[in-house]
């Protein structure tokens, strides 16, 4: 590919919301576990770590092109994986040729973070890194292991709390009905219990949507899984919402994917927001319609 011709982009890109007006730079392919049950979205492609000629032009080319976006985002699904020295090549290169870009941003896993010392996180920090996004998806362990997450509730506090020590922004996604019907309510009070306990800068609560030729989609279709309906993703929102305690961060279901949007800064929105999902519950408050929900 010429320089004219743009970056380099291979199979589905995903990035969060708040990524959309971001530099998209994609340093790695696919996802390093790509064994979680509900997702689909990489497997169009094997896990490969770009090569540095690649990366490197598609910065030169961003350098040229891209002078009025001020944040860059490195995909694919976790770029955190790729080895110390490689990593802080990428911030470095990224800083001395898009001396505009404020911040970086990056996927996360608790696999990733673990195999970081804290000192590497300190200087990916020092180097550019301002966010991570973190699936977390539960709090409660057995779901996790159902959707084969790969870690525990306990090790992903643990990680998510060296993400913020090193002073590294933390953004965390948890999965409204991820537990199916008999187990929602358990799996959300331990979903606000974690996020309690990690305490992130902010949390994006989705609703679960089944994706065709996933393991998740399978399960729905062979009655081994039961998707909550739409009163009872409220009633887990709530339950969710009531157990989590941050100390001054957004918590917020205002993906595309979400019945209700909400948005609250916490501690302060706490009751107002209880109160809209009573509301909701209530039948007082209108939800989003079927047709407009989406990934």
């Amino acid at each position: 590919m010429s320089e004219a011709e743009g970056m380099h982009y291979e199979g589905n890109i995903i990035r969060p919301p708040s990524e959309a007006f971001s530099i998209l730079l994609q340093v790695t392919l696919g996802c390093s576990h790509n064994k979680c049950t509900f997702c689909g979205t990489y497997k169009d492609k094997r896990f490969t770590i770009r090569d540095d000629e690649t990366i490197l032009a598609d910065i030169l080319f961003a350098s040229k092109y891209m002078r009025q976006q001020y944040r860059l985002f490195l995909i694919d699904g976790d770029a955190l994986i790729i080895p110390q020295p490689k990593l802080v090549w990428i911030l470095d290169t990224i800083k001395e040729h898009l001396p505009w870009v404020r911040r970086v941003g990056a996927y996360g896993n608790a696999k990733s973070i673990k195999m970081k010392t804290d000192d590497q996180l300190a200087q990916l920090k020092e180097k550019g890194l301002g966010i991570l996004y973190l699936g977390v998806e539960s709090g409660d362990d057995e779901t996790l292991k159902k959707v084969c997450k790969g870690t525990s509730a306990e090790n992903l506090i643990n990680q998510g709390r060296r993400v913020k020590k090193a002073g590294i922004k933390l953004s965390v996604t948890v999965l409204l009905g991820i537990a199916g019907r008999s187990d929602s309510l358990r799996h959300a009070k331990a979903t606000g219990e974690l996020l309690t306990a990690m305490n992130p800068n902010y949390v994006g609560a989705l609703t679960v949507m089944l994706l065709p030729d996933t393991p998740l989609e399978e399960d729905y279709r062979a009655g081994r899984f039961a998707l909550p309906d739409t009163r009872e993703l409220l009633l887990e929102l709530r339950e969710m919402f009531k157990h989590t305690h941050l100390s001054g961060g957004l918590f917020m279901s205002n993906h595309a994917s979400n019945y209700l949007p909400i948005r609250a800064a916490l501690p302060k929105d706490r009751d107002k927001t209880l109160a809209l999902i009573d509301a909701a519950l209530r039948g007082e408050v209108d939800l989003k319609p079927e047709w407009m929900r989406g990934l």
